[in-house]
């Protein structure tokens, strides 16, 4: 794996505004549903928020991401950010910045939220996940809630980005694998990080590679054609 040169914190910052994700995130944003014809709209079964972390340490931008506990309900044992679903009442902010205290021990205190990625939804539950973009001051001290998290680490957007580590998968429905039944019948991408002994695919890997895309120069990079059936 070759990583790509590291890029500041405040280049991050300033390409996330030239893309319009700093500030909060606008009403009439809707999910991205890449498996939907554009413009369908998907009742949601939940809301839910997580935290993409970002740090600076020694020149390279870092975020925080954890490995779920294998005894949980759902997704468990897949890697995410911080995060989980909203209580009554709460919006979208104050979700992220909870979850994460309860599941990793970060202070809010120490947390500057600065803006938003595009929210998901999750093809297994039809959740609205929306992703809370935030700064940190340096490397966090984590403390791990073992009953929901298995592990707790940080990973370099550079590392991400860097060669040999994201793989492209196309779907199609009615899910993985499936053979178009007839000319045009609609695919979309699945990605997978495989990184640190670890994947991050899902909605979390589509978080991951719409952050890398505004931010490292050079991503994603260029996917071979599909053969022709």
């Amino acid at each position: 794996m070759t990583a790509r040169p590291a890029v500041t914190l405040d280049l991050v910052l300033e390409r996330l505004g030239a893309h319009g994700r700093l500030g909060p995130v606008p009403p009439t944003v809707r999910p991205d549903v890449p498996w939907a014809p554009a413009g369908t709209e998907l009742p949601a079964t939940s809301s839910a928020a997580v935290l993409v972390a970002l740090f600076e340490d020694r020149g390279d931008v870092r975020t925080i991401l954890t490995r779920r506990a294998a005894r949980l309900r759902s997704h468990r044992g897949e890697v995410c950010f911080p995060g989980g679903r909203l209580d009554p009442g709460e919006d979208a902010v104050g979700a992220a910045l909870r979850e994460a205290r309860e599941e990793i021990g970060l202070d809010p205190a120490s947390v500057e939220v600065v803006g938003w990625l595009q929210p998901v939804v999750t093809r297994s539950t039809s959740s609205h996940i929306t992703p809370v973009v935030a700064r940190l001051a340096g490397p966090p001290a984590l403390a791990p809630n073992a009953t929901e998290v298995a592990r707790a680490f940080d990973l370099g957007l550079a590392e991400m980005a860097g060669e040999g580590v994201l793989r492209e998968e196309r779907w199609s429905l009615p899910g993985p694998g499936a053979p178009p039944t007839a000319p045009g019948t609609r695919t979309y991408p699945v990605w997978f990080f495989e990184i640190d002994g670890e994947t991050i695919w899902g909605a979390t890997a589509r978080i991951v590679h719409e952050l890398l895309t505004f931010t490292v120069p050079g991503f994603p990079p260029a996917v071979p054609a599909e053969p022709s059936p």
